[in-house]
Parts: structure tokens; C-alpha cells; sequence
């Protein structure tokens, strides 16, 4: 298994195998922490209207740009490791879409490194969505939700339209 701590693919991923290589025989780990994203088969309420949903960026600037949120989250947290595994690709509802996985000494740490890195993710993170509906296919924009989960962590964004 790769040890990248960032790492975008069409396939899934095993929940299982990505802990154990993030823990790799660290004893002083006593926190794992994971969050595991999947895509839903609504948007905005209206249930069974997403049919699929289909994930573009641009290879080597995503990566590099997630680097960066995870150098951030080591600066932030008293953490030992974080990897984040996103999907890209045509992707069906169910399907899983993101793992961020962090590891530290004790739970509080892992838990705010794991949030930081999904609400930063969420918004600065470079991937575009569009999604199958019964209308038809939409851009998915970012969400002021997502805006102010991110400024809760004194990063200030205006993604939302």
C-alpha cells in the first residue's frame, strides 16, 4: 500500500487496509480518528433526484493543494499522521467519496484534525461536481454552510454563490 499522505483515484477504497497503513506499527498512537464521505442520492432535500455524480480536477494541483491542508492540520493539532483518499470519476449514489483518517496520542486531537481537514476539503479543496438529476446534469456549487464551517477555524472564504 502507498504511504502518501494524499492520494486521488477512480477506485474505492478499503477502510480497513487505509487505517492500518496510516497506524503502520506507531505505538504511540492512541487515537485514530476516520470519517468516511459517500455520495447521497439527493441534493437539497429532494430525495432519489441525484442518479449520479461525477467528480473532475486537475491532477498534481489537487494533490498539492490537499498537501498543503494536511501540513496545516500537523501545525494546528498534536497529530502523528493524516491521509486523505478522494474519489474521482463518475460516481453512483452509496458509493464511498472520501476518507480522512488522522492519528494521534489521544481522541480531542484526532477528532478537530479530522474535522479541519474535511471542512477545509469541502471548500478549497480544487474538485468540480456535476450531478445527474431527473432534470438533468448541474454544477454543484459550494454551500455558505460549508463557508462557516471553514471560518470556525479562523480561514475566512466566499465560496457559496
Amino acid at each position: 500500500m502507498a504511504t502518501s499522505r494524499v492520494v486521488i483515484q477512480t477506485q474505492d477504497f478499503d477502510l480497513s487496509a487505509e487505517v492500518a497503513a496510516l497506524r503502520a506499527q506507531d505505538p504511540r498512537v492512541g487515537a485514530v480518528c476516520t470519517f468516511v464521505g459517500t455520495v447521497r442520492d439527493r441534493n437539497a432535500g429532494d430525495a432519489g433526484s441525484v442518479r449520479s455524480l461525477e467528480l473532475e480536477h486537475y491532477p498534481g494541483m489537487t494533490e498539492k493543494s490537499i498537501e498543503a491542508m494536511v501540513d496545516d492540520a500537523h501545525r494546528r493539532f498534536d497529530i502523528f499522521g493524516a491521509r486523505v483518499v478522494h474519489r474521482v470519476g463518475l460516481l453512483q449514489p452509496m458509493d464511498q467519496i472520501v476518507l480522512v483518517a488522522v492519528t494521534s496520542a489521544h481522541r480531542g486531537e484526532s477528532f478537530k484534525a479530522c474535522e479541519f481537514l474535511m471542512d477545509y476539503l469541502k471548500t478549497q479543496a480544487p474538485f468540480w461536481k456535476k450531478e445527474q438529476t431527473l432534470e438533468g446534469a448541474q454544477w454543484v456549487d459550494a454551500r455558505v454552510a460549508d463557508d462557516a464551517a471553514l471560518a470556525r477555524w479562523g480561514i475566512a472564504t466566499s465560496n457559496a454563490l
